[in-house]
């Protein structure tokens, strides 16, 4: 039976913890909607204690017409006209009622029904601090006869801008009309709370100041949400919302910023959206600045970014970082490295996308929003490490990636973070951008050179470049002395185990001798330090071997060192790194690249002699170096040791005492591949299709700026004809005359098929040929063939092969197979001969003989998927291996975008597709999901997998407490950047599905019609 009591949940209660609605998912009672109910149990109804359900009011048809079940009338209350479930309760016991009611003899009472279901309520409920609102409808439920009508006001929203004069109920009269219709309590409630929307009341004044500070701050809100969309401004952090400084907080861990980052994210540069290069000594906090500007582009502006990175380590830790951002900020951030990324990219009309792109993929990224006309749709280019515009082959693809953005969008923004630079005025003017520099360094550095037993501080302003600062008094045995005669170990044991210390050594081999030499001559009270964690290491990186461990690392780990190199796999490197940054590592001995790789500071950076390899070092190689001296928030101060030789005390005094180095265009590097390049992207983009044209776009480039220092004896006028010319030998491109007699440059099919490949033109006729003869009888019933196709050209001299390694494998081979090798230029009987050490008289093209080698090493690793086998049967370094295993894996995708705009070669694209993915993954096909996540190694997702989180939605849905408790050795930091990279990889996925369902369902523009 229905009564009074069964009621009594019907309360409208404040939540004074938020200001969102109350999740009604988890409570069910005998009043839920049918459409939320698995079942509903008809109870026989009866009028108890004369109570009869019917109402009086009438229906206010101006009143239903500008009100909304969607609107919410109160910020900080739940909404009773706004939460439909709410008011669906309602109907569903109203219907019972009158169902029941039918059943009965009518009631001469039913007016007072509607009103006294509420009214029991609000009577035994105790006095609380509601709003004038609430306490109006308490009222009126109470005496339901004088409830006031809304006049001439017909809004459901009070207006909060212009509060209005009270309302005079005794001028307000409520006519009733003769009809006696029924109208539902969901309309009569509806309409009793519009009319206490507006209606005033006598509350205490508490109430009311507060009523009117949230007025106050409504209308301050409604200001600025105009100016939002006069200026895209969102908020007090910079232009964007506070959630940015609370996330920037949380996961980075960054309470304030640098004076000078605020006043760079002030410049007026920046605020007009001009160009801007700006430069700051390594560890000064650059990259934040760049992302507090990607945000707002992404954010304010609601423009994609590019974010432009050096290396592939980089881009991988970029994303993770970015990844958690983008699930709270609700954009995307899509991988642009090795063989990952999609040309062009998924449109997408509802979000953003920041693209995170290494050099090379960034290059053929803007190609092809080039060539689909969506360029404009990058509002921001951030470029990291701008002074690698003068590294090499790389530094040209740069340039040619400026140039175009350039060249083809006026309104895309560009920032650049270098080094300081010599000639940075050159990049201003390629780049028409303004400067900003600053010395800050968060943590101050002292340099110091040591000779013989002394050390010196640096001082270029002294005569000397040296002043004297201590003499070292180390008691070394004569074994230690002959073993150490550089002291290293004493001057690293100055700062270990307590805190860190980096090594810097000339070659790979020299970092494992001298962990291992210092290991030696370590106390043993080492060994204690964190010993749990050390064990724990070590079993990751046994494990992550695959039951191998390195020699050389079983021993150093334990006393807390461990060596860095390109020699290590990305996971051991990766162990490593997370075990240095937590203290678990006290010592690193490494190479240079970890100076340009990711950041790892130290209290103490010493450099072991002033070379890298057999050459000596550049400027900006030694500033990178000891630009890692110095870890903030824990150092107050670092000091960097240069330890030289009397040999050496002049060049390092030049060293240390020259300008910063200068930065050159390298579009001329080795013999104009750059220039030509470019040249033939530009015709085939279409964005020059005459010499003359040509001519003005080169007009836009570095090499422009720096013509007469890069190429003082020739023009550039005459640099690009001659690339025109060179170009048409190759039958890249072609020229013909149009209705005007005018010369016109064409792209050939070969010269689209080498650009969107981005395939180098001293390759591009080779690769042609192997794919042609391999048409005439490609090996299918195996791997090899196709995995030899895909075996990078410029790996080829890197390694030379072991003959009796070449000839056992050779001999391991199907018959099929060795007659494939026989038909790519490899006889068995040449490999026989050059492992018996006897002479070959028949000429064999030692490039083919190296490519099989390297190919026959990628095909066993195909096979098996374990890498430190692979290393070891073939005597190569597990690092070698996986940089062949990558460098594989992106040539791979580039043949493939070769082949697919060559219709002859159309067999080749399924094949290649499957191909390239095995060799981005090179894991076992149930791991491959998993390791589609940044961070995620084939020894994580193996624990991943085991642990039972087998997919990504597993992932995307996981708790990190859980994951952490479950998984050995993974940090609740990592545990959420994992998950975060997995929402984003579904969100990515889920987008791009939508987005085609949209382009299918889509009206077409040019649909014909009468």
């Amino acid at each position: 039976m229905y009564t009074d009591n069964h009621i009594h949940d019907i309360v409208v209660k404040r939540n004074p913890s938020s200001s969102r609605k109350r999740s009604r998912d988890g409570i069910r009672s005998h009043i839920t909607p049918a459409k939320k109910r698995s079942s509903f149990t008809s109870t026989k109804c009866t009028s108890g204690e004369g109570h009869t359900y019917a109402e009086d009011m009438t229906e206010n048809k101006g009143t239903e017409l500008c009100c909304s079940d969607n609107e919410d009338l109160f910020e900080g209350y739940d909404s009773i006209v706004g939460d439909s479930s709410f008011l669906a309760k309602l109907e569903d016991v109203e219907l019972q009622m009158r169902q029941c009611h039918d059943q009965q003899t009518p009631n001469p009472c039913e007016d007072e029904l509607s009103d006294s279901i509420l009214a029991e309520d609000f009577r035994d409920s105790p006095p609380r601090a509601l709003p004038s609102s609430q306490i109006e409808f308490q009222k009126t439920v109470t005496t339901p006869h004088k409830s006031p009508s809304r006049g001439a006001y017909n809004t459901s929203t009070p207006d909060l801008m212009n509060p209005r004069p009270a309302v005079n109920h005794t001028d307000l009269s409520v006519k009733k009309p003769p009809s006696k219709a029924r109208r539902s309590m969901k309309d009569h409630l509806k309409k009793v709370l519009i009319d206490n929307a507006a209606a005033s009341s006598t509350v205490s004044k508490t109430v009311q100041q507060k009523e009117a500070v949230m007025t106050e701050e409504m209308s301050f809100a409604m200001q600025a949400m105009e100016s939002i969309s006069a200026e895209g401004d969102l908020g007090p952090f910079f232009g964007l919302p506070s959630k940015v400084k609370d996330l920037i907080l949380r996961l980075k861990g960054i309470q304030d910023l640098y004076d000078w980052q605020k006043t760079c994210l002030s410049l007026d540069s920046v605020q007009q959206r001009r160009n801007l290069i700006y430069s700051l000594p390594t560890s000064g906090g650059k990259t934040l600045v760049a992302e507090i500007l990607v945000f707002k582009e992404l954010l304010c502006r609601k423009k994609d970014a590019l974010l432009i990175l050096p290396y592939i380590s980089l881009v991988q830790e970029k994303v993770r970082g970015l990844s958690s951002f983008g699930i709270e900020l609700d954009f995307m951030v899509e991988e642009y490295a090795g063989s990952k990324g999609k040309f062009p990219p998924v449109k997408r009309r509802n979000k953003n996308s920041l693209y995170i792109t290494t050099i090379e993929k960034g290059h053929s990224l803007v190609n092809s929003l080039i060539e689909n006309d969506r360029i404009d749709n990058i509002g921001l280019l951030v470029v990291d490490e701008l002074h690698m515009l003068g590294d090499g082959s790389r530094g040209a693809i740069l340039e040619m990636t400026l140039s175009k953005i350039l060249y083809m969008s006026k309104s895309t923004q560009i920032i650049g973070m270098s080094a300081t630079l010599g000639n940075v005025r050159d990049l201003q003017t390629f780049l028409n951008a303004e400067n900003y520099s600053n010395d800050f360094r968060p943590v101050e550095l002292k340099e110091y050179v040591k000779i013989k037993d002394s050390i010196y501080e640096v001082d270029p302003k002294e005569e000397t470049c040296f002043s004297f600062s201590r003499l070292l008094d180390f008691k070394y045995s004569s074994g230690m002395q002959k073993m150490d005669p550089d002291h290293i170990i004493a001057l690293a044991t100055e700062v270990i185990p307590q805190q860190s210390c980096l090594i810097f050594c000339a070659t790979k081999k020299n970092c494992e001798n001298l962990a291992g030499m210092i290991c030696k001559y370590l106390n043993k009270e080492f060994l204690k330090h964190k010993k749990a964690e050390k064990d724990t290491l070590l079993g990751e990186l046994k494990s992550n071997g695959n039951g191998s461990l390195c020699p050389v690392l079983q021993k150093t780990v334990p006393f807390g060192l461990a060596y860095h190199h390109s020699g290590l796999t990305s996971d051991e490197r990766k162990l490593v790194e997370e075990a240095y940054s937590s203290g678990v590592l006290c010592l690193l001995t490494c190479t240079s690249t970890l100076a340009a790789g990711i950041n790892l500071p130290a209290r103490r950076v010493i450099l072991r002699s002033p070379y890298v390899a057999a050459e000596f070092l550049k400027r900006s190689q030694y500033k990178q170096m000891v630009g890692r001296a110095g870890r903030a928030g824990i150092d107050a101060m670092g000091e960097s040791i240069l330890i030289l030789q009397d040999k050496d005390i002049n060049m390092a005094k030049n060293l240390l005492s020259a300008p910063m180095e200068k930065c050159y265009s390298n579009l001329l590097h080795d013999g104009g591949r750059g220039l030509l390049s470019l040249v033939l992207s530009l015709i085939g983009l279409k964005i020059t299709t005459t010499v003359e044209q040509v001519r003005d776009f080169m007009k836009g480039t570095l090499l422009s700026v720096q013509e007469a220092q890069v190429s003082p004896e020739r023009s550039l006028w005459d640099l690009t004809v001659e690339s025109i010319e060179t170009l048409k030998q190759k039958s890249l491109i072609e020229a013909s005359a149009d209705v005007h007699n005018e010369t016109i440059l064409q792209i050939t099919r070969l010269g689209r098929a080498t650009f969107k490949g981005s395939v180098d033109l001293n390759y591009c006729d080779l690769l042609y040929r192997d794919l042609s003869k391999g048409l005439e009888g490609l090996l299918l019933n195996s791997f090899l063939h196709l995995v030899y196709l895909v075996t990078p050209y410029d790996m080829v001299h890197q390694c030379k092969p072991d003959w009796m390694i070449y000839f056992r494998q050779f001999t391991n081979l199907s018959a099929a197979e060795q007659k494939m090798a026989t038909a790519v230029g490899v006889p068995e009987s040449f490999v026989a001969r050059k492992a018996a050490g006897q002479s070959v008289r028949k000429s064999v093209d030692i490039v083919v003989v190296n490519r099989l080698y390297l190919a026959l090493v990628l095909y066993s690793l195909l096979k098996e998927t374990n890498l430190w086998n692979v290393s070891d049967r073939f005597q190569l370094t597990r690092g070698f291996v996986q940089t062949l295993l990558s460098s594989a894996s992106a040539f791979g995708s580039s043949v493939l975008h070769f082949t697919e705009e060559l219709e002859e070669f159309w067999a080749y694209k399924s094949l290649l597709s499957e191909l390239t993915r095995r060799l981005t993954y090179c894991v076992q096909a149930e791991l491959i999901p998993l390791m589609e996540v940044a961070g995620v190694m084939e020894h994580r997702a193996k624990q991943l997998y085991n642990a039972g989180y087998k997919t990504l939605a597993h992932l995307a849905n996981a708790d990190p407490q859980i994951l952490v408790r479950t998984i050995e050795n993974l940090f609740k930091r990592q545990a959420n950047q994992i998950i975060a990279s997995a929402k984003m990889l579904i969100k990515e996925k889920a987008e791009a599905l939508q987005e085609e369902v949209d382009d299918l369902l889509m009206l077409p523009s040019d649909l014909p019609s009468l």
